[in-house]
């Protein structure tokens, strides 16, 4: 029987925060992803991390305050970090869990660049929050640079970057080489290290990219059958928080477009996971998208737990 072929993207539950949490959550992802190779599945994994590129990028500049020889971290290199040490962890936790349940396969990560559009409208309206908290004095310094930083009332000011839309996946042909050689791949984590191409040359931008629109573009590029995003949530809602709250099960791209239009999935959290499902099931017929929860990623892959987009 033909493997199909799934891009699973992990959210922040699989992997925690601190560096012992990371340890521990990795494991219960490993089981996720054991699950879905013992159901046949050809996977290419993507997965975030919003508090470790945080905690790379305060770590490297309080070190670049204290010691004048050392530059401040700009962006990409904590994003290329985090992707490093997470993928480490990740994939050893991966293959320990296959060789317990007798299944040899590698795991492989791929420290993956992502080319984003200089003039993507995010780079004026930046939204990702990122960092310790700052002084008034070290935000206007910051502000100086031309970067951008918001108050948080009684806590301090902390620095926001932008998340543009992924454009390119550069390093796709050496991930559907691991993927059609039926290994299991980590890639575009974090969303990917934010790049501008500049004709042979890729900068660094500073930016974080949605690990959920990164997913999709992966999906879409590799012509995946489907695309899991796992998260804490069971299923997605709409009038979330109200008397009228309303669990999904199975919505098109059409109804996803409508609820989004109509305000109904915050801009930072949700509506990247829906958005990034509805765009990939509308690239091909017979493609599908699951948000669910993490321990439900052999029921998700029949479709029978999470928000179905199809």
């Amino acid at each position: 029987m033909e493997k199909k072929k799934v891009v699973l993207a992990l959210g922040h539950k699989a992997l925690g925060t601190t560096l012992p949490e990371q340890m521990t959550a990795v494991k219960g992802a490993a089981k996720a992803v054991a699950d879905l190779v013992e159901e046949g599945c050809q996977l290419a994994i993507c997965h975030s991390n919003a508090p470790q590129v945080g905690m790379i990028h305060t770590a490297l500049n309080e070190f670049g305050k204290e010691h004048q020889d050392y530059t401040f971290a700009p962006m990409s290199v904590c994003s290329a970090m985090s992707q490093g040490y997470i993928g480490y962890d990740l994939q050893n936790a991966i293959r320990e869990e296959l060789l317990s349940r007798g299944i040899m396969k590698t795991v492989s990560t791929i420290i993956t660049q992502v080319v984003v559009d200089p003039y993507d409208d995010a780079f004026a309206e930046p939204i990702k929050v990122i960092g310790r908290y700052m002084t008034a004095e070290e935000a206007a310094a910051e502000e100086e640079k031309g970067n951008f930083v918001v108050e948080e009332e009684g806590k301090g000011f902390r620095r926001i970057v932008a998340a543009p839309k992924p454009k390119e996946i550069v390093e796709i042909e050496a991930i559907r080489t691991l993927l059609d050689a039926d290994q299991i791949v980590i890639a575009c984590g974090g969303g990917g290290i934010p790049v501008l191409r500049q004709r042979n040359h890729l900068k660094g931008a500073s930016a974080v990219i949605e690990k959920d629109y990164a997913s999709g573009k992966m999906a879409e590029l590799l012509d995946a059958d489907m695309l899991m995003i796992l998260t804490g949530q069971e299923k997605m809602a709409i009038n979330y928080g109200t008397e009228r709250e309303k669990q999904l099960d199975v919505v098109s791209p059409e109804q996803v477009e409508e609820y989004a239009a109509a305000g109904q999935f915050p801009r930072a959290s949700i509506l990247p996971k829906m958005a990034a499902g509805a765009s990939f099931v509308s690239g091909r017929e017979g493609r599908v998208a699951v948000i669910a929860e993490l321990t439900k990623a052999r029921e998700a892959f029949h479709e029978k737990a999470g928000t179905i987009i199809r």
